[in-house]
């Protein structure tokens, strides 16, 4: 895929050119909803250094990462196109867009990442909940966890 064929007309060319890589309106609209619960977090973030794919939204003390995947870009089920001009190259381009999110999901799932993934036509207040109530989640878990491990070395020291 190394040969891009050119913009089939100079409206397409500027359309594409103004694509955003970061800070799309999708993005922001959930960014705006986590900011009004009181929710920090990182943005286009690598999780890790080794590791190609930046995350949208990051929290790496809690290995949670979020996308915000454009409908056209990464393959939406439900409002994906295709261009008709230079169809076999955007087939390929949109094909390996998805197979590089599979991918990516499997690179991150293997080293014990939470992957949230969601579509730019979604509510973004109901997104917004999911990310909460996975965050509540890792935070309980992480809570638990520092207490069960202290309970043997409480119950040394009270001997």
């Amino acid at each position: 895929m190394s040969y891009r064929p050119p913009a089939s007309s100079e409206s397409v060319r500027s359309r594409m050119s103004e694509q955003r890589r970061r800070d799309t309106a999708a993005e922001l609209r959930v960014r705006r909803r986590l900011h009004a619960r009181s929710v920090r977090f990182r943005v286009d973030v690598k999780p890790e250094s080794d590791l190609r794919a930046k995350g949208d939204i990051v929290w790496r003390g809690l290995k949670l990462i979020v996308f915000i995947d454009g409908c056209f870009w990464h393959g939406c089920p439900e409002h994906a196109t295709r261009p008709r001009a230079n169809a076999e190259w955007w087939a390929e381009k949109l094909d390996n867009n998805v197979r590089r999110d599979r991918r990516t999901d499997a690179d991150l799932s293997d080293r014990d990442w939470h992957v949230l993934r969601f579509w730019e036509h979604e509510d973004p207040n109901e997104v917004a909940d999911v990310i909460c109530a996975k965050l509540d989640e890792l935070r309980s878990a992480g809570r638990s966890q520092r207490f069960s491990s202290r309970a043997p070395e409480a119950q040394r020291r009270g001997r």
